[in-house]
């Protein structure tokens, strides 16, 4: 037997109250019956974990794949009927989720050397070529210790090309509140450091991880590490943005290849601060466009942006694209996630968002083909939000974060980190994530 998890979000045009609910699955006639109740938020706006509906159940291994027809039925109380119900609104499967989830875990990644631990391999980007599924994988490691006197956080020396062990002892005056980062007087630092690693596979769901770092830290501006990968194919082959960290700040460097064995950097297309830059597939108007996320401002908050090139390696006339909104699902940061992929509608960017209490989920923006920085629709509430234990919990909870999905036969196919720890695998469709987008 398999298990199977299903998530609904129940738009926002449902008002406050008690709802019936019905959840049908034609193949294999599996029928669910329940009561959803929608809360209020903060007096007026609507509260996303109120709004969603998980379902577990298990199946025979013969309909592993395919399931038939998957649909929520939702039926306002006051017009219930059994013998003829009046349907209030009908919601087709928002996601579903690989039974095998997660499908890479630290226990499956070698580390880099006899004195590290893995502690997490997440946020991937991810590429199909000729017939297998790519995935670079960001892989965090730290020094081994029991030491209870000080911590050992591991940086990149540009002059000896290795990484070395700095001690930091466990003091008033030094915070390490956050598990990510360690804050003293005189400088930040991250808990850990991380490199990006290949892994293959044939079916998307089962790989084969390289034994060592495919693309390590390399000079004075990745001294804390590469993270968060994002691969766009174009005409010549594949580049890769990451985000490189230092005491500099937080930078986006630029790296193409045609195999993914051997590399060529390009510089740094970012200036710090800035992250989360996905470029589009293909020029528009003779120009390249890329989405970033710029940060550290006085004033402003972590929104995304738009920008474009002749080159790919000088980029200007900057705009921005969305923002955070107040009490919703993304109200403290947004960025890029996936790299934007044409559909008839428009760019469809699956975007993420965290709102006040650190909660990472995912959503959409749907761009124009032509001027992808009017934005044509967003989504109200996440298509995908953190559930499952392997997503709750991990080395910071309660994320769900995405650097790369693919689009084929109708399917979103989305590899995602989960709790900064580990990967999962999911699956929607493009009238899913549409249904769940209202118009700007």
């Amino acid at each position: 037997m398999k298990e199977y998890n299903r998530i609904f979000s129940v738009p926002s045009s449902f008002e406050v109250g008690i709802y019936f609910f019905c959840l049908k699955i034609t193949k294999g006639e599996l029928c669910f019956f329940g009561s959803l109740t929608i809360l209020p938020y903060l007096g007026e706006l609507f509260c996303p974990s109120h709004r969603e509906i998980l379902f577990q159940y298990e199946r025979g291994e013969e309909n592993n794949r395919n399931e038939g027809n998957v649909s929520l039925w939702v039926y306002s109380p006051e017009r219930y009927n059994k013998s003829k119900p009046c349907i209030k609104g009908k919601y087709h499967m928002t996601i579903y989720r690989a039974p095998s989830n997660p499908i890479l875990t630290p226990a499956d990644i070698k580390p880099s050397r006899p004195d590290m631990e893995v502690i997490g391999v997440f946020n991937a980007g991810v590429i199909r070529k000729l017939g297998e599924v790519i995935l670079l994988l960001r892989i965090a490691e730290r020094p081994i210790t029991d030491s209870r006197e000080h911590y050992l956080t591991p940086i990149y020396n540009d002059e000896t090309d290795c990484i070395e062990i700095r001690t930091i002892p466990f003091s008033q005056d030094h915070d390490f509140s956050d598990p990510r980062t360690i804050k003293t007087p005189s400088q930040n630092y991250l808990t850990s450091i991380s490199h990006l690693r290949v892994a293959r596979s044939g079916d998307g769901i089962h790989f084969e991880v390289d034994d060592q770092p495919t693309i390590r830290p390399a000079n004075v501006y990745e001294r804390f590490g590469i993270e968060d990968p994002r691969i766009t194919e174009l005409e010549d082959g594949y580049y890769i943005t990451y985000t490189g960290a230092s005491e500099y700040g937080i930078v986006v460097p630029l790296i193409f290849t045609k195999d993914f064995i051997t590399f060529e950097r390009k510089g740094i297309i970012f200036h710090p601060d800035n992250k989360d830059v996905a470029i589009f597939p293909e020029r528009m108007n003779g120009k390249y466009y890329a989405l970033h996320r710029p940060s550290s401002s006085h004033y402003a908050k972590p929104d995304m942006w738009i920008a474009e090139s002749d080159d790919l390696l000088k980029w200007g006339n900057h705009q921005h694209l969305i923002g955070v909104r107040d009490g919703c699902w993304d109200d403290e940061r947004i960025g890029a996630s996936a790299v934007p992929f044409r559909t008839e509608q428009g760019w469809l960017e699956i975007y993420h968002g965290a709102d006040h209490t650190n909660r990472y989920c995912l959503g959409a923006v749907l761009l124009d083909l032509n001027e992808p920085w009017r934005v044509i629709a967003r989504s109200k509430t996440p298509f995908m939000v953190p559930e499952l234990e392997f997503e709750v919990e991990g080395f910071f909870g309660n994320v769900i974060f995405s650097c790369g999905a693919l689009y084929e036969e109708d399917k979103i196919k989305i590899y995602y980190g989960a709790g900064d720890t580990c990967i999962g695998y999911a699956e929607t469709t493009l009238a899913s994530i549409m249904e769940s987008m209202e118009s700007m």
